[in-house]
C-alpha cells in the first residue's frame, strides 16, 4: 500500500502526465467484470475516471474480491495516469432505519466494504446518509453519526463520502447543515468529505442555476471546501426545490448545459473528479463526456 493520502491525490489531479489541466470525468460502470473491465470502458468512452456499486444495490451480496484482477487494474491505473476512483454504497445501506436489523445491516456491510476497499488503496467511498422513517432529522443523524464512529478506523486509507440529498421523503443529507451535524458528531472526521449532487442540490433548494457561486460559498461557510472530494454531474427532471431526486441526460432537464460549463469550470471545484449517473447506456455517457470535455477551459 502507498503512504499517499488522498488530499495529496487531489493535489496531483492537474499534474499527472497526459493530465495537465485536463478534466477528470467518468460515469458509474457496472462491476461485473471486475475492476479492469471497468477501466478498460472508461477509456473506450473518453473517461479518465469511474464509479461503481461495492455490491448489488438492492441487495447485500458482494463479489469475492479477485486479487490478480486487482493488480491488474493497479498497474493499469497508474500506466494509464487514472488519477482516483469512486466506489458507492448500496441503496439498501440506511444507517438510520427505524428498524434495528436494517440498522446492523448497514452497519456490517459498511465496515466489510471499506475492509474491501483496502485492496485499492487512496480511493473514495461514497453512500447516502439514510431516511430517519419519521423518527426525526436529529435521532436519524445521531444513528448515522454512531455507525460512522462503528466502522472507520485510524489505518483506512479510503476517504468516506456523505452525499447530497434531495430531501425526498425522510432523506437526511438535503441541507448542507444537516451534513455538517454528521460530521462534527464523528470521531475520526477526517476520513470524510462530501459528494455533491447536482440534481439532488437542485431538487433540494440550492439554485445552482443562477447562483452556484453563493451554493459553494455557503457550503463553504458551514461545511468547509476543503471536504469536497467529488461532485456527480446529472441534470434535473424537475425544478428547484421539488424534493423529487429524477436525475436527467446533460442539458436535457431543468439544469442545462450553460450550468454545467460554469459547474466544471469553477476555479473552487474544476480540479475535482465528477461523475455521471445520467440515465445514459455507455454511447450516452461517451457522448455527454465529449459535450463536457469541449466546454472545459484548461
Amino acid at each position: 500500500m502507498t503512504d499517499i493520502g488522498v488530499d495529496d491525490l487531489s493535489k496531483l489531479y492537474v499534474f499527472r502526465k497526459g493530465y495537465e489541466a485536463m478534466l477528470i470525468i467518468g460515469a458509474h460502470l457496472s462491476a461485473s467484470k471486475g475492476y479492469t473491465a471497468m477501466l478498460k470502458q472508461s477509456m473506450e468512452i473518453g473517461a479518465n475516471t469511474f464509479q461503481f456499486f461495492t455490491r448489488n444495490p438492492r441487495g447485500g451480496s458482494a463479489k469475492a474480491i479477485d486479487e490478480q484482477d486487482v493488480n491488474e487494474f493497479l498497474k493499469l491505473m497508474e500506466e494509464n495516469n487514472f488519477p482516483i476512483i469512486l466506489a458507492h454504497a448500496p441503496y439498501t445501506l440506511n444507517c438510520c432505519s427505524a428498524k434495528p436489523e436494517v440498522r446492523e445491516f448497514a452497519k456490517n456491510t459498511f465496515a466489510d466494504d471499506l475492509k474491501r476497499m483496502e485492496y485499492t488503496p487512496n480511493q473514495l467511498y461514497n453512500f447516502h446518509p439514510g431516511s430517519h422513517v419519521g423518527q426525526g432529522a436529529e435521532a436519524g443523524i445521531e444513528m448515522i453519526a454512531e455507525t460512522l464512529n462503528d466502522v472507520l478506523f485510524p489505518e483506512m486509507t479510503t476517504t468516506v463520502l456523505l452525499e447530497t440529498m434531495a430531501g425526498k421523503g425522510s432523506e437526511i443529507g438535503k441541507t448542507f447543515d444537516e451534513l455538517r451535524s454528521i460530521i462534527d458528531r464523528v470521531e475520526l472526521n477526517e476520513k470524510l468529505g462530501v459528494c455533491l449532487d447536482t440534481c439532488h442540490i437542485n431538487d433540494g433548494g440550492y439554485d445552482v442555476v443562477n447562483n452556484f457561486d453563493g451554493v459553494l460559498e455557503e457550503f463553504d461557510k458551514v461545511v468547509g471546501l476543503e471536504r469536497l472530494k467529488a461532485v456527480h454531474l446529472n441534470d434535473s427532471k424537475n425544478p428547484l426545490a421539488s424534493h423529487k431526486d429524477r436525475h436527467e441526460k446533460i442539458g436535457d432537464g431543468y439544469i442545462g448545459v450553460d450550468a454545467f460549463e460554469k459547474i466544471i469550470n469553477h476555479p473552487s471545484i474544476k480540479h475535482l473528479p465528477f461523475y455521471l449517473e445520467t440515465p445514459n447506456e455507455l454511447d450516452g455517457y461517451k457522448k455527454e463526456i465529449t459535450l463536457l470535455r469541449s466546454l472545459y477551459k484548461d
